[in-house]
């Protein structure tokens, strides 16, 4: 509990939004990169605290939404089939494809199965040879490590039966198609502090000075929020643009270098598709070629498959920052979690889910200048 009482307190937050409305003189639109951030903004109502002057654009850093729906059709197909056990995180079981999702394909009678670590999927696989195990490897640079040390453990103790689907997805290269879209109103970013936990901060200082950009690494608590908005507010005031550790309890500037070095034997960089914003080049990882007999899909060959998005559902641009949640026409209606259009209404991390969830239903929002951050 120490982390929430210290990163929770109602008095160090009202001294650092007063700190805020002293130093901004003038608008700005801030991007919180990570969906864990978002629904701590949304959450605490700290969008409705902050001066009127800034604007808080949610990211595209929620890695079940971004996660494309030719993959999510793939998974399902490679689900239903009787010879597989496949295994993935909770958070993946409803997020829709094109005409049903993982928790259908259960009720099917496939063999779908809830794990909490890469390395369960590894033991079901140990414990059923005759079956093949497939684990569905999704996520940013955060829960990229893991994944790589599993399929590393396959290969070194010979487990043959055991392959993961893989959708990771780099945060550095999504920066960069944000600032470079015509449509771009990012003057900073909040970047997310468990991503650079891993990979440090050598990727960031190159984007900050092509354009100009503050990059503030932040944590998730609400002081920590409110931390990273004071130092980039200061930065944009001040005409400057570096990048800034606001997380040093858990950000080193090289990271996790042991984590980095697993990525580098087990993945390669590719370019990746994200799901309602299109192909960014050098966005994501797949197994390298010493691995590739562990990849799913080029051991069930699962391609030429048909895809197609709901007509009604608006997750891209909410995704790229150009609409707000309550903005999608859908929004509450005909897309719900329980019967949810896009993946950012059913992830942990979406928008979407994020707004329905502490009730942003309107284009006007209820004022919280009574609420307690806590």
């Amino acid at each position: 509990m120490k982390y929430l009482d210290e990163f929770q307190n109602p008095e160090l937050a009202r001294r650092l939004l007063d700190d805020i409305r002293a130093t901004v003189t003038r608008p700005w639109a801030l991007m919180e990169v990570c969906g864990g951030q978002t629904h701590t903004i949304i959450r605490h109502g700290i969008d409705q605290l902050l001066p009127e002057e800034i604007e808080l654009i949610h990211g595209p850093g929620c890695p079940v939404c971004v996660t494309p729906l030719a993959v999510i059709d793939k998974a399902l197909e490679i689900a239903a089939r009787p010879d597989v056990i496949f295994c993935s995180f909770g958070d993946m079981l409803r997020v829709p494809g094109t005409d049903r999702d993982l928790f259908r394909v259960r009720s099917e009678g496939g063999d779908v199965r809830v794990v909490y670590s890469p390395l369960d999927a590894l033991k079901i696989a140990q414990q059923n040879p005759e079956r093949e195990v497939v684990f569905f490897g999704i996520g940013f640079e955060t829960t990229a490590p893991p994944n790589a040390m599993t399929v590393y453990q396959a290969r070194k103790l010979g487990i043959r039966n055991f392959s993961m689907l893989v959708s990771h997805v780099r945060v550095p290269p999504a920066i960069e198609a944000i600032m470079t879209s015509p449509s771009c109103r990012v003057q900073a970013f909040l970047a997310a502090g468990h991503v650079c936990s891993v990979m440090g901060m050598d990727e960031y200082p190159e984007l900050a000075d092509r354009f100009r950009v503050p990059i503030v690494v932040t944590g998730f608590e609400p002081l920590d929020i409110l931390e990273g908005i004071r130092r980039t507010v200061r930065q944009l005031e001040r005409g400057e643009h570096t990048v800034d550790n606001a997380y040093p309890r858990a950000v080193r500037a090289d990271g996790n270098p042991a984590a980095r070095a697993m990525l580098a034997d087990v993945f390669e960089v590719t370019d990746r598709s994200w799901r309602g914003i299109g192909t960014i080049p050098a966005s994501g990882w797949r197994l390298s070629e010493r691995y590739r007999d562990y990849d799913a899909e080029h051991r069930f060959s699962v391609e030429g498959i048909a895809t197609r998005e709901p007509a009604a559902c608006r997750s891209g641009e909410v995704l790229q920052g150009l609409i707000k949640p309550h903005e999608c026409e859908a929004f509450g209606t005909t897309c719900t979690p329980r019967n949810p259009l896009g993946a950012t209404m059913v992830s942990s991390e979406g928008a979407c889910a994020a707004y329905f969830l502490y009730r942003r239903l309107g284009s006007t929002p209820t004022p919280l200048e009574a609420t307690p951050v806590v």
